[in-house]
Formats: C-alpha cells, sequence, structure tokens
C-alpha cells in the first residue's frame, strides 16, 4: 500500500483544513518545497498536492510553489486543484508531474475526462470527495446527487489510474479514515482507490492493511504527518508489510 504524504498549497504556503474550509486552515510550513524535501528524505515513494486555491479558482493559484517542490525532490507527483482543461493537463505533465487529479471537471465535463485519460492513459486521477455521500465539486462548495461509486463507474473503461476518494466529512479532523465506505467504494468499482480523509494515527493504516482489499491502493496522510501524531518510519514500515 503506498503512503501519500499530503501538501495542501494554500497562499503558496503548507496548510491543512478542516472539512474543506479555507478559512479553516493551519499554517504548518512556509516552504513547499522544503516540506517535500523532508517527505522525501522520510523515506515516501509519493507526493500528494493540492492547489487548494486554485480548487476554489477553477484555475492554477500556486504554480510557483508547486514548480519549487518538483525542482526539489525526484518522488512523482499527483497534482489536483484548478486543473479544468486539456492544455492545463499537458502544461503540468510537461512540467514533470506524474498524474494529475481531476475532480470537479470529472463530474461536470467527462468527456473531457475520458479525453485526458484516453490521451494520457495512467496519467490521469478522478476525484472523487465525498459530503455526506455524495460527491461535492468547485473546491467542496457544491454537492451533487451523484456517490463516488456511480461517479467511478463512469471511467472504469477510460484508462484512468485511480480514484482518489476523500471523505471530506472528515478532513483534517483526525477523527479515522473511513475504512468501510473506501472498502467498499474499491469492490464497486474496477479502478484502484485511494483513501484520503481523517487519517489521525497509525491505527488507520492497520485498518486500511487489515481489509486485505487489493483494489485500495494506498492513503493520503497529512494533518497526522505534521503534528506528529503519524511517525513516519513505523507508517512506512506498516505500509510495506515489515
Amino acid at each position: 500500500m503506498i503512503l501519500f504524504p499530503a501538501i495542501d498549497l494554500k497562499d503558496g504556503r503548507c496548510v491543512r483544513l478542516k472539512r474543506g474550509l479555507m478559512d479553516q486552515a493551519t499554517v504548518f510550513n512556509d516552504d513547499p518545497a522544503a516540506q517535500a524535501l523532508s517527505f522525501q528524505t522520510a523515506g515516501f515513494k509519493w507526493l500528494h498536492c493540492v492547489d487548494l486555491n486554485g480548487a476554489f479558482d477553477g484555475r492554477s493559484v500556486n504554480a510557483e510553489a508547486v514548480r519549487s517542490i518538483r525542482a526539489a525532490i525526484d518522488l512523482p507527483i499527483q497534482l489536483g486543484g484548478g486543473i479544468r482543461d486539456m492544455a492545463a493537463v499537458e502544461a503540468w505533465l510537461a512540467a514533470g508531474i506524474t498524474r494529475v487529479i481531476l475532480g470537479t471537471a470529472a463530474l461536470k465535463n467527462p468527456s473531457f475526462v475520458r479525453e485526458a485519460a484516453g490521451a494520457f492513459p495512467g496519467k490521469i486521477v478522478v476525484g472523487a470527495d465525498a459530503v455526506g455521500g455524495r460527491v461535492a465539486t468547485d473546491g467542496w462548495a457544491e454537492v451533487s446527487e451523484l456517490t463516488p461509486a456511480e461517479l467511478g463507474r463512469k471511467f472504469e473503461d477510460a484508462g484512468v489510474a485511480a480514484i482518489l476518494f476523500t471523505d471530506v466529512d472528515g478532513d483534517g479532523l483526525l477523527g479515522g479514515v473511513n475504512v468501510e465506505a473506501t472498502a467498499a467504494l474499491a469492490r464497486a468499482v474496477r479502478i484502484p482507490v485511494i483513501a484520503s480523509g481523517g487519517v489521525g494515527g497509525i491505527s488507520d493504516i492497520e485498518r486500511l492493511n487489515a481489509v486485505q482489499e487489493t483494489n485500495i491502493e494506498g492513503v493520503v496522510i497529512g494533518r497526522a504527518l505534521y503534528d506528529g501524531r503519524i511517525d513516519a518510519t513505523a507508517a512506512l514500515s506498516i505500509a510495506n508489510g515489515v
């Protein structure tokens, strides 16, 4: 199971939100590149990055910070937030981003997502951010009637790399990853699922491992890494089955 340490960018700084609210942001590092390098040094094999301003504005806002991160580390990076057209997808992949996360676009413009996945197989991740069990868009400001499983099934034959499933109700609150909903989604679709939201301790990683659902590719870890609730070495040992 892959552990994805998260860097969420707001106004050029590393922050963590609570329940996706921009006015509930805690700043953890003013230097995103240094934070990314510390994750690489700790032994992580991927980085998860989100342009929070971009998610709300519908365009890349923290591009300079993302580029500084890309220049600082060798790890593959998956990036989301404000990527809404093919030009943006192409630009970020050309800039060295490994996978691009399309969330709002997956719901509002599915044909674009299918086109992107066809043009760049294995490079597109579909973001399924759930509020009350329904997919939310536009920086979690709008909630649809679609479930994450229904959204995922729309792209099963499109060549997407994974579904990033975020339980917004628990995001940033350290109350525990929604293992049951993550496992249910992994069983409902043929696309690998990445869990996100609410990871508060080592026990969350152990619980995800215990499910033994091969379609769960990994989990995103945010606030618990920043405040020391999760030790990187211990977490990586569990994820690697050591």
